[in-house]
């Protein structure tokens, strides 16, 4: 195995090496509490206020709109349970999609087994959401609906700036899970109707476990976490100053890359390696929108083949990939988003995800592609599923 491809950049991303820079004097010298009022404290305190601007420049938000979560999951919670609890006495309807992530669709049927009435939108076969479907679905009583700005499974951008409208047309609350969009997608929440925002550091070369959600100015939620009010009395607890510092220089990074273009480059890369698959993969589609896709994101179905099987033959020749979600990836079950858009079973068993990043090369691309294809044709003598 001479060369070893990373294409699993929906999963995680790998730090850059300017993000540990910044972190490591927060772990070794400025180590003060931000709630002290020493000097020690307030080192740190500035530089969580320096990081919270950074994150909220990425998104054209406000620093104050800005609470750092311990992730994107927490984030997501916060957003739909902080948001649909607070708004209990207004009304107990909330709207989601099929294709959402686990971190959404589980806090939905929490709520929906605590008193909360919960519909869940079905997605055409490219995994988008109709527009009209969500207007039909808003009743008097709806406070909150939550649809993800990005699927990670499929690559799927969803109608964000319709689907917001309509929802402060009638004015509902409208949250989207955009962990896989911030930091590979110009956003503008100035100009996009959300009024609340998921994103995740270690998607954008950022660290593990810290996250952040935008909340709009005048939004209130309920905490999930009480002590000591961090975070503008929405996250209690002290803060983890070296990861939000990384956070901030990682949003800041990512700015920059968005500002020359990077988010192209990869476009074109990916749909060289969309191309090459199709061309080279008997009977091979790709799954999700080939129009309405993240610039970084080729997935596809491979009949007759099993995704586990592919990733890990993939992975002895020096390719990371995926098979649906890393979240998930431990079950046996379809994936669900796979089933959502109208897979059957079998065709739902046989995903290949492969997600280009900053540091992926046409070099690269063209490896995935000498491996690939003999890999399957490898897989296909070895099944009991034959062409018809």
């Amino acid at each position: 195995m001479s060369r070893r491809v990373y294409m699993d950049h929906s999963a995680t991303t790998p730090v850059d090496p300017k993000v540990v820079e910044a972190m490591v004097p927060f772990f070794t010298e400025h180590y003060g509490n931000p709630n002290s009022l020493h000097g020690w404290g307030k080192e740190a305190r500035s530089a969580m206020d320096r990081a919270r601007g950074q994150v909220a420049s990425l998104i054209g938000a406000e620093p104050k709109e800005i609470i750092f979560t311990g992730g994107g999951s927490e984030a997501d919670n916060l957003a739909i349970k902080g948001a649909a609890w607070a708004m209990r006495d207004r009304g107990r309807h909330i709207i989601t999609s099929a294709i959402e992530h686990h971190a959404v669709l589980d806090a939905f049927k929490w709520l929906g087994k605590n008193g909360f009435e919960v519909t869940v939108l079905p997605v055409d076969r490219e995994g988008l959401v109709s527009p009209e479907d969500l207007r039909g679905a808003i009743r008097p009583d709806t406070t909150l609906v939550s649809i993800m700005f990005a699927n990670n499974e499929i690559g799927t951008v969803q109608p964000i700036g319709e689907l917001g409208g309509i929802c402060r047309e009638r004015g509902v609350l409208f949250h989207t899970d955009g962990v896989q969009a911030a930091g590979h997608m110009p956003l503008d929440v100035r100009s996009l109707p959300v009024d609340m925002l998921t994103m995740a550091a270690h998607k954008m070369y950022g660290p593990k476990g810290i996250g952040a959600l935008y909340v709009r100015r005048g939004i209130k939620l309920t905490p999930l976490i009480h002590g000591g009010g961090q975070e503008f009395g929405l996250r209690s607890g002290t803060e983890n100053v070296p990861l939000v510092v990384g956070f901030g220089m990682a949003a800041e990074m990512a700015a920059e890359r968005l500002s020359k273009g990077e988010h192209e480059r990869e476009a074109q890369l990916r749909d060289r390696l969309i191309e090459g698959v199709l061309s080279s993969v008997e009977d091979s589609f790709v799954t999700g929108s080939r129009t309405h896709r993240l610039p970084f994101h080729a997935s596809f179905c491979i009949p007759r083949v099993e995704g586990e099987a592919m990733v890990l033959r993939l992975d002895f020749a020096g390719v990371a990939a995926s098979s649906g979600s890393a979240c998930t990836s431990g079950s046996l079950d379809p994936s669900h988003v796979l089933l959502s858009i109208g897979l059957p079973h079998e065709l739902a068993h046989g995903s290949l995800r492969l997600t280009l990043g900053k540091d992926t090369t046409q070099e690269d691309v063209d490896h995935v592609l000498s491996v690939l294809p003999p890999i399957i044709k490898t897989l296909r003598d070895m099944s009991p599923y034959k062409k018809a």
